[in-house]
């Protein structure tokens, strides 16, 4: 059961109805987790302000939803590991590169220096050395890339800490994790 009330797009109103009205454009409903930040107008532009800027990003959809998985598990949110896999099968990912993005892996060497670039800064809370960036560089991510990859990562620790601090119901078909427990 969630902990803050879950705004109805129907009874909202200014900021908060127009983006909420975009969301459900969007998605064809408003999922949950949006509702429940959506008690915060502010809260709910950075974060719907951060899925805009991303998608329109140069990681691309399917990249940013691999990124998501491996977050997201890392982290137990079960709300975001079944939404971003659901958005991931949707950008055409498959699912078992999808259960292998959740363990920071993938079969395309690229995309696992990214993934592993990328759970490094959720274990290492951002303290991460020179020598990381270098690798995931000399994998072949550009500076550009790099940084949005911390981007989406701080995005989607956002996202996760609301869906599991605020217990926000899942409305996307459930995903086990892979990772065990949190690290």
């Amino acid at each position: 059961m969630t902990h803050v009330a879950l705004v109805e797009r129907e009874t909202a109103t200014g900021t908060v109805k127009e983006q909420l009205d975009q969301i459900n454009a969007a998605f064809g409903a408003v999922p949950a987790m949006f509702r429940a930040v959506a008690n915060s107008p502010a809260a709910l532009t950075s974060m719907w302000g951060s899925f805009g800027a991303f998608g329109g990003g140069k990681l691309g959809a399917a990249i940013g939803e691999q990124l998501a998985v491996a977050v997201a598990d890392r982290n137990r949110c079960e709300y975001c590991l079944a939404a971003h896999t659901a958005l991931g099968r949707k950008a055409g990912v498959s699912r078992e590169a999808l259960a292998s993005a959740q363990a920071g892996q993938s079969d395309d060497p690229k995309i696992a220096a990214l993934l592993t670039f990328a759970l490094k800064l959720v274990d290492d809370h951002g303290q991460i050395q020179a020598s990381d960036v270098d690798a995931v560089r000399a994998a072949g991510w550009s500076d550009e890339e790099i940084v949005e990859t911390i981007g989406q990562v701080a995005l989607n620790i956002f996202t996760n800490y609301v869906n599991v601090a605020l217990g926000t119901p899942v409305d996307f078909p459930s995903i086990p994790f892979r990772s065990g427990t949190a690290a």
